[in-house]
């Protein structure tokens, strides 16, 4: 694997390969020495151009748990305020070794760009850029579906299980991301917003779409095995999507009435940072169903396993670069 820029980057073989040593690096962080020396003497640069805290922090524990020298590069402070160019900053990168840029840019396609321009040698792995993907994301969600729905079995795919999308897919990396992904494990897929948050031509996704989140959770067209929250992208919105935050929760809210309107199996995901009371309650949050929390500590294997298989030199079979 020499980039990972979007989950259509790996094929169905390749996505299960990447989960398969995710379970491995898990395992390895339930001992009491966690730190492996698999990346010794590599480096690995967190090229952040927007704000995040959960992505990126779980990007420097990977590198660090696997040994590597970690370079956190944060847009606020440095030249590129001062006007520096994409180009200049990976030059500078380039000249100071790195092995590996993990990139987060406001611009879709920008890690793209920066993994075919000729700039840098290194590997460059995707932390989510603009409204376009983010890859690692949709590795752990779907690692955390098969830890919960599979018993975390090693070669499993996520055939036959029902995953509900909901929310602000319009603006969601995340989002696409996910239905990647997921349809190649086999997944079934239903996306649910209001018309004004779904995307123009969301009838060509691998997916389902629909407008009633109560049918959906109620199973009418099939029982969910996991609804997975979106948070509402009010930084990104530059007109009224919807007519108040009071009448979107109302309608697209998962709330503790919509939570008793699942089956017992259902488990409720969400990618983080909630907006609680708009997209999601308490009460949902909170609850036993909730994988919000192993998300993040999953995160840490997840992004391991990218890290490893990009640096390690290990056999890339099943999966394309």
């Amino acid at each position: 694997m020499r980039h990972l820029l979007s989950a259509a980057d790996l094929d169905p073989a390749g996505a299960v390969t990447v989960l398969d040593v995710a379970e491995q690096m898990a395992a390895t962080q339930r001992r009491e020495m966690k730190k492996l020396p698999t990346l010794r003497g590599r480096t690995v640069v967190n090229l952040f151009f927007e704000d995040s805290t959960r992505t990126r922090i779980s990007f420097e524990a990977a590198a660090k748990r696997l040994s590597a020298d970690v370079i956190n590069f944060s847009a606020k402070g440095s030249s590129v305020s001062k006007g520096e160019s994409l180009k200049d900053t990976a030059l500078t990168l380039e000249a100071m070794g790195a092995d590996a840029v993990v990139v987060r840019h406001s611009a879709s396609g920008a890690p793209h760009r920066l993994a075919h321009a000729g700039w840098i040698q290194g590997a460059v792995v995707n932390a989510g850029d603009g409204m376009h993907e983010h890859p690692t994301q949709a590795l752990l969600d779907a690692f955390t579906l098969r830890r919960r729905l599979r018993d975390g079995e090693v070669g499993a795919d996520l055939k036959g299980l029902r995953v509900a999308i909901v929310g602000d897919v319009l603006h969601s990396r995340v989002a696409r991301s996910n239905v990647l992904l997921l349809e190649r494990l086999g997944a079934d897929v239903v996306l649910v917003a209001p018309p004004t948050l779904l995307p123009v031509g969301v009838e060509t996704w691998p997916c389902e779409a629909s407008y009633d989140l109560d049918g959906v959770l109620r199973g009418e067209h099939g029982d969910l095995d996991a609804v997975m929250m979106l948070r509402v992208q009010a930084e990104r919105m530059n007109a009224a999507y919807f007519p108040s935050a009071r009448e979107y929760s109302r309608r697209y809210g998962l709330d503790a009435r919509r939570l008793g309107l699942l089956p017992p199996q259902t488990v409720v995901m969400h990618p983080g940072p909630m907006n609680r009371g708009l997209e999601i309650s308490a009460d949902a949050a909170d609850s036993d169903r909730s994988t919000v929390v192993e998300q993040v500590a999953n995160g840490v294997a997840v992004r391991m396993a990218v890290l490893y298989l990009l640096l390690s030199g290990a056999p890339d079979e099943g999966i394309r670069s």
